[in-house]
């Protein structure tokens, strides 16, 4: 039985693990389910045994990273920002490929939203406008200064070849975060 629930998980990372490379190669409209299929090495079947279709796969691998985002962000709920952000900015080292990917595919536009709805979450508490530096000013705006930014210094980072490794990217960001919130 275990070897099953591993081969299952294996063609599923496969699967996967395609249809990321294939997108920082081609537009998704132009991916198909063969060309999925062909790159993890595995049938056509074994893709809709798993998936309906490539929008699926897409759904589904975008919802896996947010909700890994979402349990780091409860279990450092306490930290500071700097200390919240290193695991963030390994995590986000570590599956470069579909965060690079989905920030720059055209064919992804619902990842950058969920990304920035996940964040606004995240940080909806975060932000006290009835006192300090921030009394009197727009919760939304400030919503979305905070989370336009943090997307916006993620895209940064990838696009020039993460100059800086996660812990610098954390103590920089994290000083910001403190700045503004």
């Amino acid at each position: 039985m275990a070897k099953v629930d591993r081969r299952i998980l294996k063609s599923q990372d496969a699967i996967k693990k395609a249809v990321i490379e294939l997108m920082s190669q081609k537009n998704f409209d132009d991916i198909t389910i063969q060309d999925i299929s062909d790159r993890a090495n595995v049938s056509r079947g074994t893709v809709y045994l798993h998936y309906e279709d490539k929008y699926d796969l897409l759904d589904k691998l975008i919802e896996e990273h947010i909700n890994k985002m979402r349990d780091m962000c409860q279990s450092l709920a306490e930290a500071e920002y700097t200390e919240a952000n290193i695991p963030w900015f390994e995590y986000l080292e570590q599956n470069y490929l579909f965060f690079s990917t989905m920030l720059a595919s055209k064919g992804a536009p619902s990842f950058r939203r969920q990304f920035h709805e996940f964040l606004i979450e995240e940080f909806k508490d975060e932000v006290d406008v009835t006192k300090g530096k921030n009394q009197g000013l727009n919760e939304e705006i400030i919503l979305q200064f905070i989370v336009t930014s943090y997307v916006g210094i993620v895209e940064w980072w990838f696009k020039n070849g993460m100059p800086s490794p996660p812990h610098v990217m954390a103590e920089q960001v994290g000083i910001l975060l403190e700045r503004n919130l």
